[in-house]
Formats: structure tokens, sequence, C-alpha cells
């Protein structure tokens, strides 16, 4: 006994491990080729040989008490998978404790920790599957033994209490014909067999298992089409910043502001009088700002990248109030330049002239002070102390390209911003929203509104006082095309749409008497997850919704037909077609709800288990004659 033990165990370990290094090779990392890859294979199936030592001795405990049990070797087979089910999800779950998401200290509760317990415990249930087959035979003669060494003892009550090897190993239409005899000589044993499922019970909890196990190994597809899409939307990223870099990137415009040299006299820890020179920043009393937004789509492959061009009217006044510990004496106003700040050279289209003062100056690039940004221009004026006191008006007008976003830094004591754009879909962010605003199909107008309250500034700075890096605000175009996100709200879904499917083909050949094989199963799960290849490569090319009634209605097309030429039954096709057709509008319905997407899914999927059930309310599960 003991050698059949280590036989069937060790055999089902070594053959588990080969399936295991099998799926490392179909999952091969890019780059590693079977010839340069020998060596990692061969560490790979020995370090999966050690790992799951402790399944193996754990089957070569369980393994003989499952042989000695007195029911049909299709129960000890459905116990050795619910076994082996619990010791690959253990695996499943140290693997995941023991991964990247434990060392990057994220929730053990998060969705990347239950992807890689579903994941490995998937592929090891998967592969130990695999090894069953292999040897289903030798587990059939296996688990059979104590079976006829039962009916031997039964039948032959006066006999030896031995039982030989040859008999031992006795094919199976022997054991069904002991097992008849144990029912017919023996009333007491045949009453207790009647409370135990029968055969047809036997085998269908066994495909009920295997069902199981097809879903959640068809999950796995799903993470690669999750892997695909993320590597589609990384890719369309690539293309907007390549475009973006070589046009203009996103803008963030502050100022303008007047830099003032400022000379400032202390005394060192010798008495020693020290001279220093400081730039003074003053910003406007007042800023006004009216621009316009003008979009423009480039398309570059099979993406469409949003950019714009803008132009900006910005008018305002200089007034500085100086601070006590300013001594105005000091300032040589005959080196003061006014300058703004931008993000990119590249945005600008036309030369930039300022009227200050009532004189018209040329900015050119270069700044005195970084305090808001290291790019910008600059010129030089003339002013006087006088000049401030009355105050100074300005006008500025900008021709700026830019993509995505634009914003704006406040850097006045009081200020407006207007901006309108024939764009449908903006999104207001930074540091403050507009107080008011309007969004129509024909475009946006918004407008924000500062006073000395609202900033933490003061009119006169000295350099390195500026530490506030985040009042930005401003408006972001956003492109509608947000298919990469809609797909992957419809991907975390696919284990519902997996499960019902297969349940109602489960439901329908019990009612029709007519089983599907598993390999069906798989091809039917197959068409399930292609699903979501042909949404993500239509959806590329037109609207998302038009992507999902073409791609839902080809799966659901595919799958009625399949079901047809099975079931040999239009109302069955009319039926699948029906129920597929209800759930994927039910999942469209959930992608294109945010807020209340919780709601409604549960709520649904409380009306689909009512359903499932009241439809299963009939099924003779264990075939029992007296119900």
């Amino acid at each position: 006994m003991t050698k059949n033990v280590t036989n069937i165990s060790g055999r089902l370990w070594l053959l588990t491990a080969l399936a295991v290094l099998l799926e490392f090779i179909f999952a091969m990392p890019n780059g590693i080729t079977f010839i340069n890859g020998i060596g990692m294979f061969i560490l790979v199936y020995v370090v999966t040989l050690i790992a799951s030592l402790p399944a193996l001795l754990a089957l070569s405990i369980i393994n003989p008490l499952l042989k000695v049990l007195p029911i049909h070797w299709h129960k000890k087979l459905l116990l050795y998978f619910v076994t082996v089910f619990v010791i690959t999800l253990c695996y499943g779950l140290l693997g995941a404790v023991f991964g990247l998401h434990i060392l990057a200290s994220q929730s053990l509760f998060n969705s990347n920790f239950i992807n890689d317990v579903v994941v490995i415990t998937a592929l090891l249930f998967f592969a130990n599957m695999v090894a069953v087959l292999l040897c289903i035979t030798t587990i059939k003669q296996y688990y059979n033994q104590s079976l006829f060494n039962v009916n031997i003892n039964i039948d032959e009550p006066n006999g030896n209490d031995e039982v030989t090897e040859q008999n031992a190993t006795t094919s199976s239409q022997q054991n069904e014909t002991f097992s008849t005899n144990i029912h017919t000589n023996t009333p007491q044993i045949m009453n207790t067999t009647n409370l135990l499922p029968t055969n047809n019970a036997n085998k269908l909890l066994l495909k009920g298992i295997i069902t199981g196990g097809l879903i959640l190994l068809l999950l796995i597809p799903t993470f690669f089409i999750q892997s695909l899409v993320n590597e589609r939307e990384a890719r369309q990223k690539e293309v907007v910043t390549e475009v973006s870099s070589k046009w203009a990137t996103q803008q963030t415009l502050a100022g303008p502001f007047i830099t003032l040299p400022y000379t400032e006299n202390t005394t060192d820890a010798d008495g020693k009088i020290i001279t220093t020179t400081n730039q003074l920043i003053v910003l406007a009393k007042n800023i006004n700002v009216n621009g316009t937004i003008l979009p423009e789509v480039r398309p570059r492959s099979i993406y469409k990248v949003l950019l714009y061009k803008s132009n900006l009217q910005i008018s305002g006044t200089f007034k500085p109030e100086w601070p006590v510990n300013i001594n105005v004496a000091n300032i040589d106003f005959t080196k003061a330049k006014i300058c703004f700040t931008l993000t990119d050279f590249k945005g600008i289209e036309e030369e930039i002239t300022t009227t200050f003062n009532g004189e018209k100056l040329l900015l050119n690039p270069g700044l005195p002070v970084n305090d808001f940004g290291d790019v910008g221009l600059s010129a030089p004026i003339n002013i006087t102390q006088q000049q401030c006191i009355d105050g100074i008006a300005f006008t500025l007008p900008i021709k700026l390209k830019g993509s995505e976003k634009l914003h704006f830094t406040p850097l006045s004591a009081n200020s407006t911003y207007s901006l309108n754009s024939s764009w449908a879909s903006p999104s207001f962010d930074g540091n403050v929203l507009p107080s008011n605003r309007v969004v129509k199909d024909s475009g946006f107008t918004a407008q924000w509104s500062f006073n000395r309250a609202n900033l933490p500034l003061a009119l006169v700075l000295q350099h390195g006082q500026f530490k506030t890096t985040d009042i930005a605000f401003g408006v972001s175009l956003v492109q509608p095309a947000d298919q990469y996100n809609k797909t992957t709200r419809s991907v975390k879904y696919a284990i519902l749409l997996i499960g019902l499917t297969f349940g109602l083909f489960f439901i329908i050949e019990l009612l029709q008497k007519k089983p599907l094989h598993p390999v069906q199963y798989v091809l039917v799960g197959l068409a399930l997850v292609i699903f979501y290849s042909l949404l993500l490569s239509f959806s590329e090319y037109i609207l998302f919704d038009y992507a999902y009634l073409i791609a839902a209605t080809a799966t659901v097309l595919l799958i009625s037909l399949y079901a047809k030429s099975h079931f040999n039954s239009n109302k069955s096709a009319l039926i699948f077609a029906a129920v597929l057709s209800g759930l994927y509008g039910f999942l469209f319905v959930l992608i294109r709800l945010e807020d209340t997407a919780l709601l409604v899914g549960s709520i649904g999927l409380f009306m689909v288990l009512a359903a499932v059930m009241y439809a299963s309310r009939k099924i003779n599960w264990y075939n029992n004659t007296n119900s």
C-alpha cells in the first residue's frame, strides 16, 4: 500500500511540476527564447519540485485515506480535487503575500492582491488537473482497490479474509459486478448506499467542480487582456507626449511682475558693514486676463492628439506698497525689468510685446529671478518712485500654443481670469475652481476671481521668499476618447459574464440532458474573452458605444449559434441570445454609470441570482426517483 501511495502521489507531483513549467514557457518573458532559456527552465522545474514538497507530503497522507473510503471512485476523485484546491489556494495566498504588493507596503485587500491569489491558484489547480487527466486510469485503479476488497468480504462472509494482489487489480467492470452483488445480497448495505448520491449525481458534482475550475482558469486570459489595454493606453500617451513635445507642452503662466535691484547694508559679527544686492519682486495691484482657447485635433497613426492655440489679453496696474523693512532709497529703479514666466518656449507663436506706461517694449528670453519658474521673458523698463506711487498701467497680449492644459498662477492683489473655448469637454482643475462657468455643446466659458485675502502673497517680495507652489489653476481640454478606461471597467466584470454564461449552459444541459464537454466550455469561455479584444480594437477606430455594440452582437451571435448546433433547438438558441443580450446590456449600463454603479450592480446581481434559483428549482440534482 505504501508503494502504491508513493507511486501515485509522486507521479502527480512530477507531472504537476511539468505542467507548471509548460505554463511558464507559455508566458515566457520577452527576449528569452527556448534555446537560451533551457537553464532557466531546468531551474524553474527544480524550484517547483522543491516548493511543492509540502503538497506531496499532504497528498501522500490524504490519498490512503481516500482509498479506504467505501464510496465510488468518482466521489474519491471529487474529494481529491477539493483537497488540491485548498492546497493550491494556500500556495496562491503565500505567493501573493510574498509578492511585490507586500514589498510596496500595499493593502492585502486591494484588487492587485486578489488578482494575484486568483491567478496563482488557477494556474496551479489547472496544472494538477492536467496531471490527473494524464494518469486517470492509474488513479481509477488505485481508488477502486478498496471498493473491490469490501465487495469480496461481503459476498463471501465465510471465506478468506485476505485478498490477493491479483484480485486487487481486477478491472473496473468486475468491480461493478461485485458492487451489484452487494446491493443484491446485503439489503443493509443497499439501504446505506441509497442515502448517498447516485453515480450520475457524482458525475454531475464532478462536472460542476471542473466547470468552476474552468471559470477560474478563463480569468487568466482576462489579465492578459488588461495588460493589452494598459499597453495600448501607454502607447497612446507616448504618441500624445511625442506630438506635444514638438508642438508645445502644457502651459502655466505667471505674472507679469517687476524686478528691482535692492541694496542692503548689514553688519557682521566683527562689526564690519557688508553690502548685499538682492532682487525685489513687485506684483501687480490688479490683473485682468481675457482669453480664447482654440482647440486643434491632430491625427497621428490611429490616435488623435488634442492641441490648442490661445489668444490672451492681459492688462493691469502696478502700484506697490513698500514694506516698512524696505528702504526705498536703496532701490535701483534704473535697472527695473518687467517679466512673466511660462512653461514651454515652443508655444510662443509671435514676438511678445508689452505696452508699459505708454511705451511699447519687446520681451526677450531670460529672467533675473526664478521664484515663479525657470522659463520666461523680460524687458528693461524705466520707472521712477513717483510713478510707482501714482500707479503704472500695462497691457500684454500673448498668442500661445500648448497641449492638454492651460494654467495660471495668480500674482496680484486683485485679479480676474476669463476663458472661453469651443471645446465642449473641459476639466477645471488646479487649486481653485471657477466662480462662474457655463459648459454647453458649443463650448464653455469660465471665470475666476481673486482678492488679497485669497492669496498668501504681499505685493512686494524679496527674491527667495516665495514658497507657495500650489496656487495655480486653469482648465484641461479633455479628449472624450476614454475607451481604455471603459474597456478596463468592462474587463473587471469578466467573471460575472463567464460565470453566468457557464451557469446557463450547465442548467440547459441538465434540463435537456445533452451534456457539454469541458472543451466546449473552454471554447465558449474563449469567445467571451475575445469580446474584450474586439471591444478594445474597435474602440480605437470608432466611438466606444458603437464598438461595444459590434463586439457584443458578434459574441452573442457566435455563442447562440453554437448553442443551437449543440442542443439542436431554436428555443435554446433564443434563450442564450436573450440572456447574453441582457448581460451585455447590463454591463454597458454599469460602465456608463459612475456614482450609482455599485447600487445598480448589486440590485442587478440579486435579480440574476433570483432568476437562476427559479430556473433551477425543479432540477433533480441527485436523480432521486422518490422526489
